[in-house]
Order: structure tokens, then sequence, then C-alpha cells
């Protein structure tokens, strides 16, 4: 298959699912008898000024960097026919701790920030390690128990922010942990829009984009350019395959979900390293769930869970626009919700579409998992053994990547 035929393949069902929730979501607007077209205008408004068009590319950015990481960390689950659903437990958990250890210690610059980061991985990647060990000794699924696992994260964080971690005072509003200092706070990135040229919004652009951007690549030649990649699609695609070519397939479900929780971690520091410098109880909430819907639209790679983080931060951003023109927010739920439906019949026609185009092209299909929509495909099924023409050497088909 060509490169070009590869891109359009790939490119096929993110665009069809959007393409398709778009025309359902018109339809049902249509029916609650609301112009849609009207609602679009408002959705795609960013200001007449300068100043207002850059601050809404602000909130736009700032709200895509948790998706996009909360849609790396379901992606790397998702790699390996995993369904990390814990991952909102993991990042609240993880973020109030790192909040408190933030706010208890003094120290220079930068290590304050890395001590920040660094216990906020280690939280997550521990949080996420339960649902492992508890399926690799126990055969629990990682569905149910990293659902469960969700709601013990949540309450545990409950108690610990009225609690040990409290840093409000009594009576306030909203209870919050104590405000990290100075040191541990990550500034803005404005002066890149006075750089170029641009007006400076009143809103900062989050300090975390760069270390977003690090985790993005490190994460993509992590899965496509080493030996733990492979390690990991081979164990997806067959773990019995996968074992006798000397792969540990239960230590690559450890291994995975490890990982997958420490970039969990890092899902809540944008707004507390950037905006907040406290864990509130009205902080940011949801980002684990919407990060299984971004991780599909880009089909788990981290450019494709770049965009997708990009589109539901634009659709996030419409809300308020929304409300202000008199136009129900709900279109924005509306829309999300049919993307999901959509991309995961998209992948489907997709994977047909790349199945018949090897068979064609006489080469056997080997497609990546692309899990969220019940299994891992074809690939993961052994292949039935081949009989040697004269007696000669056994013919052995391994995991390909």
């Amino acid at each position: 298959m060509s490169a070009l035929r590869r891109i359009g393949v790939s490119l096929f069902a993110p665009v069809l699912a959007v393409v398709v929730a778009l025309v359902i979501s018109s339809l049902v607007m249509a029916a609650l008898q609301v112009n849609p077209f009207a609602v679009y205008e408002v959705m795609l408004d960013f200001g007449d000024s300068p100043s207002q068009q850059v601050t809404a590319l602000v909130v736009v950015l700032n709200r895509a960097i948790p998706l996009f990481l909360a849609g790396l960390a379901v992606a790397i689950a998702f790699r390996m026919g995993l369904f990390n659903i814990g991952v909102e437990g993991q990042y609240r958990l993880a973020t109030i701790i790192a909040a408190a250890v933030g706010a208890a210690v003094a120290l220079p610059g930068w290590l304050h920030i890395l001590l920040i980061i660094v216990v906020a991985m280690s939280v997550g990647a521990i949080w996420a390690a339960i649902v492992a060990v508890l399926k690799v000794t126990r055969g629990v699924s990682e569905v149910i128990s990293s659902i469960m696992l969700n709601f013990i994260a949540l309450g545990l964080a409950s108690y610990l922010l009225t609690g040990p971690f409290r840093g409000s005072e009594e009576g306030a509003s909203i209870i919050a942990t104590a405000e990290i200092p100075a040191s541990g706070q990550l500034g803005g990135l404005n002066s890149i829009f006075s750089a170029i040229g641009l007006a400076s919004p009143p809103r900062q652009l989050y300090g975390f984009l760069p270390i977003a951007i690090v985790v993005g690549v490190v994460i993509a030649v992590l899965l496509n350019r080493t030996r733990f990649g492979f390690d990991l699609k081979a164990s997806g695609l067959s773990p019995s395959a996968a074992t006798a070519s000397g792969v540990d397939a239960r230590g690559m479900v450890i291994k995975t979900m490890l990982l997958s929780g420490a970039v969990a971690g890092l899902i809540g520091l944008p707004d507390l390293l950037g905006q907040t410098h406290r864990y509130t109880t009205d902080f940011t909430a949801g980002l684990g769930f919407l990060g299984i819907a971004v991780a599909l639209l880009g089909r788990n790679k981290p450019v494709g869970i770049a965009f997708g983080a990009l589109l539901f931060a634009f659709l996030d951003r419409s809300l308020v626009p929304l409300q202000i023109a008199d136009y129900p927010a709900s279109v924005v739920t509306i829309i999300q919700g049919t993307i999901v439906l959509a991309v995961v019949v998209a992948n489907e026609l997709a994977r047909r579409i790349a199945r018949r185009s090897a068979e064609r092209g006489g080469a056997a299909p080997a497609p990546a998992p692309v899990a969220g929509d019940g299994g891992t495909g074809p690939a993961s099924q052994a292949a039935p053994p081949t009989t040697p023409p004269s007696g000669g050497t056994d013919q052995r088909q391994g995991a390909q990547a």
C-alpha cells in the first residue's frame, strides 16, 4: 500500500466520524427547532478584535493540553488491547497528592516543579499498577477493576481534601489544599504571541505545553521505534505468539499499565501549575473519560490524538458563547457523544478497507489493535498450521508489529 493510501485510510475514520457527528447533531437541532447553521456560526466566532481572537485560541490550547495527555494515557493501554478506564481516578488522586507535596516543600525553581511532576507520575503509576496486578495474578478484567478504582480514588481524594490536606479556612465555600509556593508555579508562554506580533491575551498560555509536546514525542518514539513498543504491540496482537517469541506477555501488561498511569498522573498538572496552584473541590473533572474519546478519534497515535484534543477543546470552549447567545449548550454534548459512537463504526470500516487492500496486494493483514470496539481484531487469532511441501523446515508465523 502506498504512503498516500495509508494516510488516506488513517484519516478516513476520524474524518468520517466528525462528518457523521455533525450531520446527526444538525438533524437533532433541527428536530428541536434550533437553527444548526446559526449554532455553528456562534461556535466558530472567535471575536472581532485581535485580543479576543488570541484569547479564544489560548482557551482552546489550554483545554487541549490535558486532553492530549489523557488521550495518550488511554492510547498506551489501547495499543496493547487493554482498557484503562481508570484514568479519571488516577489523575485526580495524583493531582491532589502532588498539590499537597508541592505546597509542603520549598525548593529552587525547576527542582520544585520536577518534584511535583515526579510525585504525580508516581501516584498515577502506582494506582494503575493495582489494575495490572489484579489482571495478571487473578484474571480480573481491567475494565471492571479500573472503574471500581475510580470510585475509590475519588472518595480517597475527597477525604484527603477535607481532612489531612485541607488548606482552606473553616467555613470557606470552596475547600482547597494549601497554595503551592511561587517556586513551584509554572509561568505562562504569552511572550510567544508578542514575539510573532500578535496581541497579548489577558489569559496566560500554560507553560506545561512544551512538556506535553515532549511527552508526546517520547511516547511516539517509545511505541514505534523501540523494542518495548514492538513487544507491546506483539503482546496485544497475540499473547501466545509473543510468549513463544520470548516476550513476557504478563510482564508487558504491568509495564504498559505503569506507563499509562504515569502519563495519566500528568493530566491535572497544566491547571495545577499554570492557574489554580492548589487542588480544590471544583478542580477540572471528567478529563479521563474525554481522553477515551480523544484516543479513539486519534486512532491511538500521538499526532492524531493532538488533533482530537484540539477538536474537543474547541467544542468545550464553545459552551460559553452558546449560552451567551441563548442556544442550548447541550449541543456540544450531543456532538461529542455522536463523535464517540461514529468513530467506533468508522474505525471498523477503516480496518476492513485496510484488510481488503492488503489481501488484494497479496500480503497478510496485521493491523495494530485499536481498542474500544470489542477486541484486537482478527490478527489476534492464531493462523492455521501450514504443511511443508516436502518434509522441509517448519514454517513459523511470528507476531507482526
